[in-house]
């Protein structure tokens, strides 16, 4: 696994340990060797994330559509900083660059690129691993909104949907090593997304 993208907000959230934990995530995966692919912002938990990485000796890769390089302002010390046209291209190319995914706490667009990503799994457009960093109980809901859809026979046998949760960030590298080490290899994973484009 050599790198990881990371799905978070572009402000802080209410609860300190969303920030402590983009801290501690950022200084893992920098420790780790373990590069990542975040969308490019230097602001809020996404600028805190790849701050950590930066400060840690990491490397960073910032994809960012143009139209969001003065909102979320780019972060400049990242060593690879890449403006896309719209946020398709943002999408595709992130997942091109990741070995797998990590949703920390996040608004709307968090959770359209997290779900995303949990939809092409199931429909076998590839196998990275999904990690929910449910940091303070974060996305319990959306875990509860999974479980009703499950009874009432929208995720069916077949197709569920397969996902880590850690609620601590030291757990994520570990997790997602372990299973790297035990996805099925699908070499035609990325030929299959861009389908999807």
């Amino acid at each position: 696994m050599r790198t990881v993208c990371v799905y978070c907000g572009s402000g802080f959230g209410t609860d300190p340990a969303f920030r402590e934990a983009a801290r501690s995530l950022g200084r893992a995966l920098a420790e780790a060797g373990i590069g990542l692919v975040y969308g490019g912002g230097n602001v809020g938990l996404m600028g805190t994330v790849a701050g950590a990485v930066l400060d840690h000796g990491g490397h960073v890769t910032g994809i960012i559509p143009d139209f969001l390089k003065s909102r979320e302002r780019m972060l400049d010390d990242v060593q690879e900083t890449i403006v896309v046209p719209d946020m398709h291209t943002r999408k595709r190319l992130m997942f091109e660059r990741s070995d797998a995914f990590v949703a920390m706490p996040g608004g709307i667009g968090t959770l359209e690129e997290l779900v995303e990503q949990m939809t092409w799994a199931q429909l076998g457009r590839h196998t990275k691993p999904i990690l929910l960093l449910s940091v303070a109980g974060f996305w319990t809901p959306l875990l509860t909104l999974l479980d009703h859809m499950r009874r009432n026979g929208f995720i069916r046998e077949g197709l569920d949907l397969n996902y880590l949760v850690a609620h601590r960030s030291d757990e994520v590298v570990p997790m997602l090593r372990d299973a790297v080490r035990h996805a099925p290899t699908r070499p035609e994973a990325d030929a299959l997304i861009e389908e999807r484009f």
